[in-house]
């Protein structure tokens, strides 16, 4: 019972550290935590992490076409297509400042279907900013172990969205994360 309130307890002091971060500052966006397990090259894995980064930049600078170059030009999430998510991130970009992310991964594997270069990421993290309404640093989403899939296109990874195997409809008490 005791490790378990531990553990209770440190879990909360990390998502505590994680979601409340001062305003105008960034924490290590991208980053993989101790025990990790890379299943390709560490090439790939810097030119993975350079993408999120790139990402994140352009997140923070509130730059929509520069965070749309992300999204594969075929990009599907249950069924949302890259013009749907361009929308989402021009409301957020609207109504919030300082918006910040993180990504922690544990897990990266490359695979090369036949349509090209892929990896997957197993991914947790948050998505924070402050609303302008309000102007109180507010989370936006977060996720626990999410799958990330990525393709190679036009020479830089872009992120694609589901496999396409996953139903449109969520099992019950699992949040779609569609941004990133």
């Amino acid at each position: 019972m005791a490790n378990s309130g531990l553990r209770s307890l440190l879990y909360l002091l990390i998502m505590g550290i994680v979601l409340i971060v001062p305003a105008g500052t960034s924490p290590a966006a991208t980053q993989f935590i101790p025990g990790s397990v890379m299943e390709t090259d560490p090439s790939i894995v810097a030119e993975v992490m350079a993408a999120f980064d790139r990402a994140d930049e352009a997140m923070r600078q509130k730059d929509l076409d520069g965070l749309m170059s992300f999204y594969a030009s075929d990009y599907n999430y249950h069924g949302l297509k890259k013009a749907d998510i361009r929308k989402v991130w021009q409301d957020l970009f609207d109504n919030y400042r300082d918006i910040g992310s993180t990504h922690m991964f544990s897990f990266i594997r490359m695979s090369a279907p036949s349509s090209g270069p892929s990896v997957e990421i197993t991914c947790s993290g948050s998505l924070y900013a402050t609303s302008e309404l309000s102007k109180l640093q507010v989370p936006i989403d977060s996720w626990y172990q999410e799958m990330h899939f990525l393709v190679k296109e036009n020479g830089a990874w872009r992120i694609r969205g589901n496999t396409g195997e996953t139903p449109k409809v969520l099992p019950f008490g699992t949040a779609p994360h569609p941004l990133f």
